[in-house]
């Protein structure tokens, strides 16, 4: 959710890649409904680790800023960039992965977690730019 907001709303502006401690996972589906609620598209998206990312080629070193998203993904940054000179931020985000048992309920934790993740990001990096 994050990545694809933080491209929507500043995609001209930066570049952003989001990893996590797993890889190989498809994006949620509830995240994927939720986000197109706003008009961000994750049906594409595909998630990737920290050290697929490197694999990869992109260096952790090279970012200027890393914002974990979970205690689990801010431990692997903080072991990974002991050595680099760049802010790590941690945005505490509700995990709704296990909230509600009925797809109404399970919406409504995942749209909390997005308004949580865009309401950081807008408050971090200012509204969104436009085109």
């Amino acid at each position: 959710m994050a990545e694809g907001m933080m491209k929507k709303y500043y995609g001209d502006h930066v570049y952003v890649q989001s990893a996590g401690v797993k890889s190989g996972l498809d994006v949620d589906g509830f995240s994927v409904a939720v986000c197109e609620e706003i008009g961000v598209p994750l049906s594409n998206h595909r998630s990737r680790s920290f050290d697929e990312m490197q694999e990869w080629g992109d260096d952790l070193s090279s970012y200027d800023l890393i914002i974990a998203l979970s205690p689990a993904s801010q431990r692997k940054v903080l072991d990974l960039t002991r050595f680099h000179h760049l802010d790590v931020e941690y945005w505490p985000v509700m995990d709704p992965t296990g909230l509600g048992t009925m797809r109404d309920e399970k919406l409504v934790a995942y749209r909390q977690a997005r308004d949580q993740i865009r309401d950081r990001m807008i408050s971090r990096f200012g509204p969104p730019q436009e085109g």
